[in-house]
């Protein structure tokens, strides 16, 4: 028993040292504004649920979309709008970026978020099935940074538009492509699987370079990233 007792000890003091290195990093690198924290707190009150993105990696976005030189961006699922302001202040004077909301009653509360944190002369909310949205984009591709954050069944899909959608040295970003390990596992539930199959075919297709990449505190789950090489 006190054997047990001291494992459960370090282990609480090791989830509680990397909680406290995520907020060390968050307060130095990625700090939220009232802008940020108003998209929070509306779409709290809408009811929409908190599985937002977390700060580390809307820093991330920004600093990927550095990377490319992102002019003009896709975002695959809007939720409330906080990944998408930090998406938005990613880009240059004259940038533009183009988010995907099946609900028209949370692409209200988005474009609320987006006029009070300062980017919605750079956005765009457009409402309805992904799916139906993505065909009508071609005329305005290529898009350097495509991030997806949306129901996983049709995470394959996306990952083909995004593929179609962007060029050569573009950067693709999923969201919650680890489930907990559940993604490396086999599974009959579609969510599972549409996140696994999107995770194969980065990972084996040769035009990318790719990556899937542990962001959460506990490393259950996180993003997988791309680079589309040809």
């Amino acid at each position: 028993m006190a054997n047990d007792n001291t494992e459960l000890t370090y282990l609480q003091q090791q989830q509680q040292t990397r909680h406290q290195i995520e907020e060390n990093i968050s307060r130095a690198f990625a700090p939220e504004d009232d802008g940020l924290r108003n998209a929070l707190t509306s779409a709290r009150a809408a009811g929409l649920p908190e599985i937002q993105i977390s700060p580390i990696q809307g820093k991330l976005l920004q600093v990927l979309a550095a990377a490319c030189n992102a002019h003009k961006i896709l975002e695959i699922g809007a939720l409330g709008g906080y990944s998408g302001i930090w998406l938005a202040r990613s880009l240059p004077e004259g940038g533009r970026m183009i988010t995907l909301e099946i609900s028209p009653e949370h692409a209200a509360v988005v474009r609320n978020s987006f006029e009070k944190a300062g980017v919605s002369d750079r956005t765009e909310v457009r409402v309805g099935r992904a799916l139906d949205l993505l065909p009508h984009l071609a005329s305005e591709a290529p898009f350097d940074l495509v991030f997806i954050d949306a129901d996983k069944p049709p995470y394959p899909q996306y990952l083909d538009w995004a593929m179609r959608l962007t060029r050569p040295g573009s950067i693709i970003v999923a969201d919650n492509c680890i489930r907990g390990g559940k993604a490396f596992l086999p599974s009959q539930d579609e969510v599972i699987t549409g996140v696994a199959e999107l995770n194969r075919r980065i990972a084996s297709d040769p035009r990318l370079a790719s990556l899937l990449l542990a962001m959460d505190e506990d490393y259950t789950d996180g993003f997988a990233i791309a680079v589309v090489k040809y």
